[in-house]
């Protein structure tokens, strides 16, 4: 049987057709989520830091202090969300962000019809990588294009997963929404490959096991990265919020719907610690198939090289969160850098080094 043979036309035009319309579904949930931040009031649960003492120079902030074992303030990020008058010192914080809590009802009303959205976005994503995988009868990763709307499609899960299990991470839907537009876009434009067959090397069930491994890590690793961004622009605002400062319209437009920076770097640094032991077992995943096709389990191919590269970013991401004088801000940049090293390690060695990975 030829490989053209092998191919089912008419699924895998079935599947760009639906990753099509995933992407139509995608941009009226980035819409509706853009309207869940214009519409949407700030939390009324609470005030910065600065507003509770009294400062008159500081802006009013949604954001919840309370006084923890450490003394961290913030507001909380995985917490079922209520709607509270008043907080008392030493109690548990409570969320924030759009719609989280306290938000207006038209600005909730959005952010529900942003969700719903991006479900049924999600249902129809899920159906195209289906149907591509059922147009080759293999796993749906054999290269850039698959691996691509395959990590937006469990990307998106992973958002959705927080949400079914009660989490409050609806701040995350607006730059989760514009990611995966931009993933799809890429993968649809750039690195679109015709439905085909695997390469000798790719053909084993290794496959399933070590390249689904290293798309759930990503899209972890990504949630992690967004959240350490949006805790430097917190952090920068409330850090000129204590001192007095008058931050712009537009920061205290869109930062005060934020959880406090303490909730996000916390966030941060528990979806990557959860996520790094798997990342661990990818890499040793990989060796064991590289010995399997390669009769060797370690090359120094650049894919194999950037791979530790990675890994050993954020171990020292990690070791830097439990080291003194390297907590918060640095800490962060630690982590973005680490993400870093995991984009070039599948855009950057893919497309510009040349590897026995060159074919993916």
């Amino acid at each position: 049987m030829t490989l053209a043979a092998a191919t089912n036309e008419n699924l895998a035009q079935i599947s760009n057709t639906l990753i099509y319309s995933a992407m139509a579904v995608y941009t009226l949930a980035f819409l509706a989520y853009i309207a869940e931040w214009v519409f949407g009031s700030r939390s009324k649960v609470g005030r910065s830091s600065a507003a509770l003492t009294g400062s008159a120079a500081a802006a009013p902030a949604p954001a919840v202090v309370v006084k923890g074992a450490q003394g961290a303030t913030g507001t909380a990020v995985l917490e079922k969300p209520r709607v509270v008058t008043r907080i008392a010192a030493g109690t548990r914080d409570v969320p924030d962000g759009p719609g989280a809590a306290g938000g207006t009802y038209k600005g909730d009303l959005y952010g529900r019809i942003a969700i719903s959205l991006t479900v049924l976005a999600w249902a129809v994503h899920a159906a195209g990588v289906a149907t591509r995988a059922a147009s080759v009868r293999r796993a749906p990763w054999g290269n850039m294009y698959e691996f691509s709307i395959t990590f937006s499609m469990v990307l998106v899960a992973a958002y959705l997963g927080f949400l079914v299990a009660r989490k409050n991470v609806r701040w995350l839907g607006l730059p989760l929404a514009g990611t995966v537009l931009l993933d799809l876009g890429i993968a649809t434009t750039y690195l679109y490959t015709a439905s085909d067959q695997l390469v000798p090397a790719l053909d084993s069930y290794w496959l399933w096991i070590h390249v689904s491994t290293a798309i759930f890590c990503g899209a972890v690793f990504y949630l992690g990265a967004v959240t350490t961004v949006l805790y430097l622009f917190r952090d920068s605002y409330e850090n000129k919020v204590a001192r007095g400062g008058k931050p712009g319209a537009f920061a205290v437009s869109v930062l005060e719907r934020l959880p406090a920076a303490a909730s996000l770097d916390k966030f941060a640094y528990r979806v990557n610690a959860a996520i790094f032991p798997l990342w661990t077992f990818t890499i040793i995943a990989g060796a064991i198939w590289a010995g399997d096709a390669w009769g060797r389990y370690w090359g120094w191919d650049p894919k194999e090289v950037w791979s530790f590269i990675t890994w050993a970013a954020y171990a020292c991401y990690l070791h830097a969160r439990v080291t003194a004088g390297w907590k918060g801000r640095k800490a962060a940049v630690l982590g973005l850098i680490a993400f870093a090293c995991w984009l070039f390690n599948y855009y950057g060695v893919n497309i510009f080094v040349d590897g026995l990975h060159s074919y993916a």
